[in-house]
């Protein structure tokens, strides 16, 4: 009997790997307009591998993602850096129609670079990012009408702030590997990380990071609004202005697993809504603020094997919610190490606030390691019901749990 098990179709296909390097690899160049035609080039075959050689490559511009792409770097060898940035006043309205803006100083912007700009209203900030297209005296072009006003009464600027990486909405289905994000703080204006970040995406899906590092961001390391499925695997978030990790309102199922944050405001900041999330085998280390902050509807939400200390404020913090129904419920800490947090507020390991109910608090260690930094393991302010507090060691505390009406210390 002849043997034709070799005869299946062969559909599917092989991803290309494209080379971007500095003196090598299929692409050549050290900015970022060399690794997005890098990007834009495999976006036409359908998806691939942006393969990133070593090097220190400036970022003038955000790298905008496609779906179906994978970037990989060459571990911390290969370092996207955010240029120096500029702001300058406008010095004419520019209405939401309009396309071009007219500012007081040009210096420091180019064609092609990442802008935002910015008014301050009624209403609060209102932004708009967009790239430069020319250049003409004292007049910028953007890519596109604004669609928003831009009035000098509400102080509006241009500005030179982008994230490093980012997505138009929608871009779906992308990994990124062994890569430095280098934002440049020293040189750069503090963002909130609703606007930006190392990595700022929103209403994008099914994203997975390995081995990225995200450092000296003026604002948050890794950013996303609105995002499920987003996966984050011994991923770092070091010594950015404001939120280490960021998973931003509506975004379901994140996973940070074997992941450090450390020296930013606060560790990984769960924001609006952010539901069946896991932390594992992480660690929250030394931030300014929280190690963890859980609040607004973030439910059902674990924290496992994970080390939380030095943080300055609280270690974990259950925001106080608006109401009952937008507590953050049936979230569980489990057989973390919580250490030598709160020293510059109440001491406080982990801080329950308001109406939020059901927390599980099992087989942790709460500990001080002597130096009188974390006085309180648990604290609970007595609106919270149904804290579950099980197989947990305390050592050196002044008091194991209290039970503390709001605003008490």
């Amino acid at each position: 009997m002849s043997d034709f098990s070799a005869n299946r179709p062969m559909t599917e296909r092989r991803e290309m790997v494209l080379t971007v390097g500095q003196g090598e690899g299929d692409l050549q160049g050290s900015d970022d307009r060399v690794l997005q035609a890098g990007a834009d080039y495999l976006h036409r075959l359908g998806g691939g591998v942006l393969q990133i050689l070593p090097g220190v490559y400036t970022m003038q511009n955000a790298l905008y993602l496609h779906p179906n792409l994978t970037v990989r770097g060459s571990g911390s060898a290969t370092v996207l850096m955010k240029a120096a940035g500029v702001v300058t006043p406008l010095v004419r309205d520019s209405d939401w129609y309009e396309a071009r803006v007219e500012v007081e100083d040009v210096r420091g912007f180019g064609v092609g670079c990442g802008v935002m700009l910015r008014s301050y209203g009624k209403s609060g900030m209102t932004v708009v990012k967009d790239t430069v297209t020319a250049i003409e005296g004292q007049v910028i072009s953007l890519s596109k009408r604004v669609y928003k006003n831009m009035w000098l009464d509400e102080r509006a600027t241009l500005a030179t702030i982008f994230p490093i990486l980012t997505a138009e909405e929608g871009v779906c289905d992308v990994a990124i590997e062994n890569i430095v994000l280098d934002g440049n703080k020293e040189e750069n204006e503090e963002i909130n990380g609703n606007y930006s970040g190392a990595v700022f995406l929103q209403r994008c899906h099914r994203y997975t990071f390995r081995n990225v590092m995200a450092r000296n961001y003026n604002g948050d390391g890794f950013s996303f609004q609105v995002c499920d499925d987003f996966v984050f695997e011994n991923c770092v978030s070091e010594n950015n202005a404001n939120l280490g990790f960021h998973p931003g309102s509506g975004s379901q199922r994140p996973q940070f697993l074997n992941c450090r944050s450390t020296g930013n405001s606060q560790g990984i900041f769960f924001c609006w809504g952010v539901s069946d999330g896991i932390a594992e085998d992480c660690a929250c280390l030394d931030n300014r603020d929280f190690g963890i902050s859980i609040g607004h509807r973030d439910t059902d939400n674990r924290i496992v094997n994970c080390e939380i200390a030095d943080n300055h404020k609280v270690g974990i913090l259950f925001r106080t919610p608006l109401s009952e129904f937008r507590g953050a419920h049936r979230n569980g800490i489990h057989s973390c190490v919580i250490r030598d947090n709160g020293f510059a507020e109440n001491g406080y390991g982990i801080e329950i606030r308001g109406t939020t109910y059901d927390v599980e608090i099992r087989d942790n260690r709460i500990e001080d390691s002597g130096g009188e930094k974390q006085k309180v393991g648990i604290a609970i302010e007595r609106d919270a019901r149904g804290t579950v507090i099980e197989g947990n060691t305390f050592v050196n505390m002044a008091s194991d749990v209290v039970h503390a009406c709001a605003g008490e210390g």
